[in-house]
């Protein structure tokens, strides 16, 4: 991810202010404001804004007037416990601002959680930057057997290759076919005087999907807390989740106890149903139990087994 000198100028003006408060304020995360964490190969998180604290999330179970003189240790049992029974309405008292830059498929996956304020980079506006996402070697894997969404074995050789020489060309002819649509320079004059250049919310139609596009992304902690779950977790795409495991990282710097509870309960624990709890305590109980007379279909008894290490069989 390379910024240019305006945008680190920016990051950089932005930085230097201060202001006096009297709103809670934590210092690890006051150290990332506004810096760009780089994900993918031209995308970043940032975060611009953020208002309360795990304190807060104290002070709105208990309904307190002040910050509360109670113990640390007892702050994060209380955290712990909303977390564990899963309380909504205090970690929602929590909200983060972020400016994202991400390849506008990613975006339209992400856009499916609805629970955010957002506002994107216009395309009807602005011409988009000369900038696309190309995977790494690493990352160009053959559709999964198994799995409809998922990814199988890593491409290899001339086949690789060629998937990469594609990407970059389709993308680059399609973007230079789009400059050619709108017929405009940097400053907005004509590129050829004889022509009048197609409407920019036309144009970028011919885009490809792994151009980069931007927004502002605000959320309340509660909310936030539920898209990690669920695109921070091993199974989702990998180009959604490098997003996600980068603003856990300023979860963990904005509100630690929180987090702690959130890593414990939700991205480390599993949810059995209540079939499934019924055959463990059948196991533990010394029963064998199969697959054939468990009740359970062949991918939820795998499922299962693989929670709990044992062979599907």
């Amino acid at each position: 991810m390379t910024l240019t000198d305006e945008q680190q100028h920016e990051i950089e003006a932005a930085r230097a202010a201060e202001g006096r408060t009297r709103r809670p304020s934590v210092a690890a995360l006051e150290q990332m404001l506004f810096q760009a964490i780089p994900v993918l190969d031209h995308g970043f998180v940032r975060v611009i804004d953020y208002m309360g604290d795990d304190a807060a999330i104290v002070q709105a179970a208990r309904v307190s007037y002040g910050r509360g003189t109670r113990a640390a240790n007892e702050d994060r049992g209380l955290i712990r416990y909303l977390m564990r029974h899963r309380h909504s309405t205090p970690f929602e008292m929590c909200e983060i601002k972020y400016h994202v830059k991400l390849p506008i498929f990613i975006a339209r996956q992400w856009i499916r959680h609805r629970t955010a304020n957002v506002n994107e980079y216009s395309a009807r506006y602005s011409i988009l930057d000369r900038e696309f996402y190309i995977p790494a070697p690493d990352q160009l894997a053959a559709q999964s057997a198994v799995n409809r969404q998922g990814r199988g074995d890593v491409l290899e050789g001339a086949e690789a290759a060629r998937v990469l020489d594609l990407l970059r060309e389709d993308a680059t002819r399609n973007y230079d076919h789009y400059l050619e649509m709108l017929n405009e320079d940097d400053d907005g004059a004509a590129r050829d005087p004889g022509r009048q250049g197609l409407a920019r919310e036309l144009a970028r139609m011919n885009l490809t999907l792994n151009a980069y596009t931007q927004w502002y992304w605000k959320t309340d902690l509660h909310n936030l807390l539920h898209f990690l779950s669920l695109r921070a977790d091993a199974h989702a795409q990998y180009e959604i989740r490098v997003y996600a495991e980068a603003m856990l990282d300023t979860v963990k710097a904005w509100v630690p106890m929180a987090f702690d509870a959130f890593r414990d309960y939700r991205l480390g624990a599993v949810t059995l149903s209540a079939q499934m709890m019924g055959i463990v305590k059948r196991m533990l109980a010394g029963e064998a139990v199969a697959q054939e007379g468990s009740g359970l279909s062949k991918r939820e008894w795998r499922e299962l087994m693989e929670t709990i290490g044992r062979d599907a069989g």
